[in-house]
């Protein structure tokens, strides 16, 4: 696969440099890229300053300048954003303003050139070539609908109608971390254009696993994209985005916590794990211009095929392992008509939209010797020998597969308008989106065993267990949004908004594998003629769990109040946004893991939260030199949580960063004595803490900074870059949770050191 993706990268490359015909006037420069796609977001202004919300914008060159690579590191860079890269590409956690979780439904919407993105699981992907990247804080439910209750960012790849010819990339980094590139834009005429590309990476990651000495984070993984523009005429736009992408990886990185030395121990479990995951989408836009509306229709297609393997005790100790594999195609339809005249006092906007997702999972567990032993048959005769000294519980097989299988069929629909009427420098904005949504679970459990009673029974004697149901929930919600601007003298303005945001539910697959262990041994009591609950040998000391009680999770609601203001200094060279923010939520899903030594995690709905906060961000370019510095502040605790056994009012909500602070700095110089076209140095800091990890608040991790830099040389069509990341090999820690009673961390990445090297034709 690696020697495959190699030729491919180096065959595209070639080929394009020697059949590139595109002249020399007609190529735009990288650095004078526009900032927007060809065909832009409709449903927001191509300047998102103007409208009432708090965002952030990276540019061509802003992406860059930072090496941004993946979304992770987007979250480096702006305020009150916080997605750590740990786990695997699976391992898609967004955290925003005091909302978000670790598993299941997001709080931050992802759209690619338009299509949004519905399964988390395909967040973490390749980001090569883009143009634009916009990140809206704050819910943005009534026009984009579920899963946006914390905002959305906008993902714009570069079109062949913006730029003409080769663009490749060879880079390498620490971790023997080594990425290739290669793209053709070509624009035949004024009415079409073209663009192809490829992209290849692999590293040997940044941990050992100390169990057997081989590399527990390594990565292989590729992707290509192309894309089709046709304007037939001044009116008409078809845009057609295609691309696929493989990834093979280690992963989950580990360590176990000892709470008596408050130390983290080095990595070291014995059982493979892994993840493996092929995507494949295409996206149709096709817009219609006219000087008093614009209709635009998008559809796609999204297939995501992936697969995890998983020691999911994390020892050295044959406990458990897990297998889930999901095989998903989704489909969704946007119709949006608004008006183009920008310049008339009513301004309109109106929607309908359709998706599928139908996902197909296959999540067996395999009990291994020494959990057959700790969580079944140590508990079960403990309990008989207080009865019965001489007589024991045995099974025949030292390895027990629990067996789940999902349908988990999604759709919905749903209707929004949103209108905008301006009063000279006063402008009042008015949406309402009707969502409705339908959601079902299909789900067969089972698992088989031999057993025998040592005081009654000669031989082994074979039991099957199976558990098989149905649930489903239906959905309608209504999300309104209100928000009144007033325009300042130098373009920037000042805001207030109100808007509701939605979360839709989900169901707990990942709990069945706890069910089903307390069913096998609720069925061997009972097939022995013992109560499965009261007997001192059996019930005393079992975790029990009911399928109707955890199975399901609520949808998560928001309101949103907020203001802010958007500011200009010394001509626009200097910019400024602030906002405040205030958000009530009920039910707010979060992750825990039940007590004792249990195998799963479970989704569940917290009461009611709060959060409350604050973020800032100034900008300076001037002859160049470039900086910026960005802060934002959450304080998000809950107001009414009580699981039956603690009360967590007034504690913090986990996961959730107090403080993200970043800043930069860079200069640039130009014409350098005739060698060098330009050189550019760029400085970057990060901040990310407090985080607690728990409910109870007694684990988190402290405030922690990171540095970088980076020293760019252009000379023609040819760039030479050097970059670190984390020069002051910070330690620092990105999750923590627990499994089978056992605390684990994964740790941020230590000091990395790169180089690269572009091309551009």
């Amino acid at each position: 696969m690696e020697r495959f993706y190699k030729i491919l990268v180096i065959a595209v490359l070639f080929s394009a440099i020697s059949d590139c015909s595109v002249s020399a006037h007609e190529k735009d420069s990288s650095l004078a890229l526009p900032e927007i796609s060809v065909v832009a977001q409709i449903k927001q202004k191509s300047n998102l300053r103007n409208e009432p919300l708090s965002s952030s914008v990276m540019n061509f060159a802003e992406v860059e300048k930072r090496g941004v690579q993946t979304l992770h590191d987007l979250s480096l860079f702006t305020p009150n954003l916080y997605m750590p890269e740990y786990g695997s590409k699976m391992t898609s956690s967004i955290y925003i303003r005091g909302l978000g979780s670790r598993m299941d439904n997001a709080a931050v919407g992802i759209y690619v050139d338009r299509m949004p993105v519905l399964n988390k699981n395909g967040f973490d992907t390749d980001l090569w070539d883009i143009t634009r990247i916009e990140l809206l804080r704050g819910p943005q439910s009534t026009l984009y609908g579920r899963n946006t209750i914390g905002g959305i960012i906008n993902v714009y790849t570069l079109s062949p109608m913006q730029y003409q010819g080769v663009k490749a990339k060879l880079g390498y980094s620490s971790g023997n971390t080594y990425n290739a590139k290669a793209s053709v834009y070509r624009k035949f005429n004024e009415k079409a254009g073209l663009s192809v590309g490829l992209n290849y990476y692999n590293s040997d990651g940044y941990f050992k696993n100390t169990y057997d000495g081989s590399d527990c984070d390594w990565i292989e993984g590729g992707s290509a994209r192309a894309r089709v523009v046709f304007r037939p005429n001044s009116k008409w736009t078809v845009d057609n985005v295609f691309s696929v992408s493989r990834v093979r990886q280690g992963g989950y990185a580990y360590s176990l916590y000892d709470s008596q030395a408050d130390k983290i121990l080095p990595i070291a479990y014995n059982d493979e794990s892994g993840y493996v995951r092929t995507m494949v989408s295409n996206g149709l836009s096709i817009d219609y211009r006219s000087a008093k509306f614009h209709l635009s229709s998008v559809t796609s297609w999204q297939y995501l095929d992936d697969c995890m393997t998983l020691d999911q005790d994390f020892t050295e100790k044959s406990m458990f392992t897990l297998q889930q594999a999901q095989n998903e195609h989704t489909l969704t339809q946007d119709f949006v008509l608004k008006s183009s005249d920008g310049q008339r006092w009513w301004q309109h906007l109106t929607g309908a939209t359709f998706f599928y997702k139908g996902t197909d999972m296959d999540a067996p567990v395999w009990l291994k010797e020494d959990g057959i032993n700790e969580l079944i048959l140590n508990k079960i005769n403990d309990g008989i020998h207080t009865v019965m000294p001489f007589a024991d519980l045995l099974f025949k097989e030292n390895e027990i597969e629990l067996s789940s299988l999902f349908k988990m069929p999604v759709y919905g629909i749903a209707l929004y308008h949103q209108s905008e009427f301006v009063f000279g420098r006063l402008r009042l904005t008015a949406g309402l989106r009707l969502d409705y949504e339908h959601s079902s679970l299909d789900y067969r459990s089972s698992g088989a065993l031999h057993y025998r009673f040592t005081l009654t029974m000669p031989e082994f004697k074979k039991i099957e267990t199976l558990l098989k149901g149905k649930e489903k929930r239906d959905y309608l919600e209504p999300l309104p949004k209100l928000a009144v601007s007033y325009s300042l003298p130098a373009n920037g303005n000042i805001y207030f908004s109100f808007s509701r945001g939605f979360k839709a539910g989900g169901y707990n697959t990942q709990m069945f594998s706890d069910i089903l262990q307390n069913q096998v041994q609720s069925d061997i009591m009972t097939d022995m003629g013992m109560p499965s609950g009261g007997h001192a040998g059996a019930g005393g000391n079992m975790q029990t769990y009911s399928v109707g009680e955890i199975i399901a999770y609520k949808p998560e609601y928001s309101l949103n109040y907020e203001i802010g203001g958007h500011f200009n200094f010394l001509d626009g060279m200097m910019k400024a946004d602030a906002a405040l923010f205030y958000i009530n939520c009920t039910d707010q899903q979060i992750t825990v893991f039940p007590s004792g030594q249990t195998t799963g995690r479970m989704m569940t709905n917290a009461g009611k939260t709060r959060s409350i906060g604050g973020e800032v961000a100034v900008a300076v370019n001037l002859n160049g030199f470039e900086a910026g510095v960005s802060y934002g502040y959450t304080n998000a605790k809950f107001t009414e949580y009580d699981n039956g056994i603690t009360d967590y009012r007034d504690n913090y909500v986990p996961y959730i960063p107090a403080n993200t602070l970043s800043a930069y700095a860079g200069y640039s110089w130009y014409n350098i004595g005739g060698l060098l076209d330009k050189l550019s140095v760029m400085a970057n800091y990060t901040g990310t803490g407090k985080i607690y990890w728990n409910e109870e608040n007694t684990m988190s991790q402290p405030f922690y900074s990171l540095l970088g830099a980076s020293l760019k040389l252009e000379k023609g069509w040819a760039a030479l870059e050097f970059w670190a990341k984390n020069l002051t090999d910070t330690k620092y820690n990105l999750f923590y949770f627990v499994s089978v009673g056992n605390a684990f961390y994964a740790q941020g990445r230590p000091a990395q050191y790169g180089i690269n090297l572009y091309f551009n034709f």
